[in-house]
Protein backbone atom coordinates (compact mmCIF):
# COMPACT_ATOMS: atom_id res chain seq x y z
CA UNK A 1 0.00 0.00 0.00
CA UNK A 2 1.75 3.06 -0.73
CA UNK A 3 1.78 6.38 1.41
CA UNK A 4 1.84 9.54 0.65
CA UNK A 5 4.41 11.47 1.95
CA UNK A 6 3.27 15.57 2.16
CA UNK A 7 5.02 18.87 2.70
CA UNK A 8 3.53 21.76 3.93
CA UNK A 9 5.03 25.28 5.02
CA UNK A 10 3.91 28.00 7.18
CA UNK A 11 4.51 31.44 6.90
CA UNK A 12 4.06 34.41 9.40
CA UNK A 13 4.26 37.81 8.33
CA UNK A 14 3.75 40.71 10.90
CA UNK A 15 4.19 44.28 9.75
CA UNK A 16 6.02 47.03 12.83
CA UNK A 17 5.56 50.49 12.47
CA UNK A 18 8.35 52.88 13.30
CA UNK A 19 7.96 52.55 16.94
CA UNK A 20 8.67 49.12 17.26
CA UNK A 21 4.71 48.17 17.80
CA UNK A 22 3.34 45.56 15.76
CA UNK A 23 0.78 46.55 13.23
CA UNK A 24 -0.36 43.53 11.34
CA UNK A 25 0.05 39.69 10.97
CA UNK A 26 -1.14 37.30 8.85
CA UNK A 27 0.04 33.32 8.77
CA UNK A 28 -0.70 31.44 5.90
CA UNK A 29 -0.15 27.72 4.24
CA UNK A 30 1.76 27.71 1.01
CA UNK A 31 1.78 25.28 -1.48
CA UNK A 32 5.05 23.17 -2.29
CA UNK A 33 5.57 22.93 -6.35
CA UNK A 34 6.10 20.27 -8.11
CA UNK A 35 9.37 21.42 -9.23
CA UNK A 36 10.28 22.07 -5.13
CA UNK A 37 9.54 18.19 -4.84
CA UNK A 38 11.65 17.41 -7.75
CA UNK A 39 13.97 18.89 -6.56
CA UNK A 40 13.86 17.59 -2.35
CA UNK A 41 13.85 13.93 -4.70
CA UNK A 42 16.72 14.31 -6.15
CA UNK A 43 18.23 15.93 -3.17
CA UNK A 44 17.70 12.72 -1.02
CA UNK A 45 19.26 10.73 -3.95
CA UNK A 46 22.41 12.91 -4.01
CA UNK A 47 22.75 13.22 -0.36
CA UNK A 48 22.55 8.98 0.00
CA UNK A 49 25.39 8.85 -2.56
CA UNK A 50 27.86 11.72 -1.01
CA UNK A 51 27.25 11.80 2.53
CA UNK A 52 28.73 9.20 5.20
CA UNK A 53 26.08 9.86 7.49
CA UNK A 54 22.78 11.35 5.97
CA UNK A 55 22.45 8.35 3.83
CA UNK A 56 18.92 6.75 4.43
CA UNK A 57 19.95 3.67 1.90
CA UNK A 58 19.89 0.69 3.99
CA UNK A 59 17.11 -2.13 3.44
CA UNK A 60 16.52 -4.42 6.12
CA UNK A 61 13.92 -7.25 6.15
CA UNK A 62 11.80 -9.33 9.11
CA UNK A 63 9.78 -11.63 10.10
CA UNK A 64 7.15 -9.37 12.15
CA UNK A 65 3.74 -9.37 10.37
CA UNK A 66 2.75 -6.54 13.12
CA UNK A 67 1.59 -3.90 10.89
CA UNK A 68 3.76 -0.38 10.59
CA UNK A 69 2.48 2.49 12.59
CA UNK A 70 3.93 6.21 12.40
CA UNK A 71 5.83 5.81 15.64
CA UNK A 72 7.75 2.32 14.43
CA UNK A 73 11.71 3.11 15.19
CA UNK A 74 12.69 -0.28 14.54
CA UNK A 75 11.44 -3.83 12.44
CA UNK A 76 9.83 -5.87 14.73
CA UNK A 77 11.98 -9.28 13.70
CA UNK A 78 14.82 -7.91 11.45
CA UNK A 79 16.83 -10.87 9.66
CA UNK A 80 18.60 -9.17 7.58
CA UNK A 81 20.02 -5.40 6.38
CA UNK A 82 22.19 -4.70 3.19
CA UNK A 83 22.82 -1.29 1.10
CA UNK A 84 20.68 -0.43 -1.33
CA UNK A 85 21.64 1.91 -4.79
CA UNK A 86 20.18 5.31 -4.82
CA UNK A 87 18.12 6.80 -7.83
CA UNK A 88 16.27 9.23 -8.55
CA UNK A 89 13.25 9.02 -10.79
CA UNK A 90 11.40 11.98 -12.22
CA UNK A 91 8.00 12.21 -10.96
CA UNK A 92 9.01 13.07 -7.07
CA UNK A 93 10.22 9.78 -6.53
CA UNK A 94 13.26 8.88 -4.47
CA UNK A 95 14.36 4.82 -4.71
CA UNK A 96 16.33 2.49 -3.04
CA UNK A 97 17.04 -1.08 -4.42
CA UNK A 98 19.04 -3.85 -3.39
CA UNK A 99 19.21 -7.75 -3.60
CA UNK A 100 20.02 -9.87 -0.63
CA UNK A 101 21.87 -12.58 -1.66
CA UNK A 102 21.70 -16.42 -0.93
CA UNK A 103 21.54 -17.71 2.85
CA UNK A 104 21.56 -14.03 3.46
CA UNK A 105 17.46 -12.95 4.16
CA UNK A 106 15.62 -16.65 4.71
CA UNK A 107 12.62 -17.35 6.50
CA UNK A 108 8.93 -16.03 6.78
CA UNK A 109 9.77 -12.26 5.62
CA UNK A 110 6.54 -10.14 6.15
CA UNK A 111 8.32 -6.64 7.02
CA UNK A 112 10.51 -4.09 5.01
CA UNK A 113 12.32 -0.63 6.46
CA UNK A 114 14.46 2.20 5.20
CA UNK A 115 16.92 2.87 7.39
CA UNK A 116 19.69 5.21 7.57
CA UNK A 117 22.46 3.42 8.69
CA UNK A 118 23.94 -0.01 8.25
CA UNK A 119 23.19 -1.00 11.56
CA UNK A 120 20.24 1.00 13.96
CA UNK A 121 19.83 4.45 12.79
CA UNK A 122 16.60 5.98 11.56
CA UNK A 123 13.83 3.70 10.64
CA UNK A 124 12.67 6.63 7.81
CA UNK A 125 9.58 3.97 6.02
CA UNK A 126 8.41 0.77 7.18
CA UNK A 127 5.94 -1.68 5.32
CA UNK A 128 4.20 -5.11 6.03
CA UNK A 129 2.88 -7.37 3.62
CA UNK A 130 1.52 -11.03 3.67
CA UNK A 131 4.41 -13.48 4.29
CA UNK A 132 6.60 -14.21 1.35
CA UNK A 133 8.88 -17.10 2.26
CA UNK A 134 12.63 -16.87 1.27
CA UNK A 135 14.55 -20.27 1.28
CA UNK A 136 18.24 -20.62 2.26
CA UNK A 137 19.02 -20.62 -1.90
CA UNK A 138 16.43 -17.85 -2.59
CA UNK A 139 17.92 -13.88 -3.15
CA UNK A 140 15.84 -11.18 -2.68
CA UNK A 141 15.78 -8.07 -4.25
CA UNK A 142 13.50 -5.41 -2.51
CA UNK A 143 12.79 -1.76 -3.77
CA UNK A 144 12.01 1.29 -1.80
CA UNK A 145 9.98 3.76 -3.44
CA UNK A 146 8.98 7.33 -1.85
CA UNK A 147 7.07 10.03 -3.30
CA UNK A 148 7.34 13.65 -2.33
CA UNK A 149 3.33 14.63 -2.95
Amino acid sequence: MLKDVKLKGEWFMTVYGPDGEKKDFRQGYNVVTTVGKEFLASFLQSASVAASTFTCKYIAVGTDATGEAIGNTALGGEVARTTGTVSYVSGQLYQVTCTFATNSATGAIAEYGLLSSSSAGTLFARDTEAVINVGAADTLKVVCQITMS
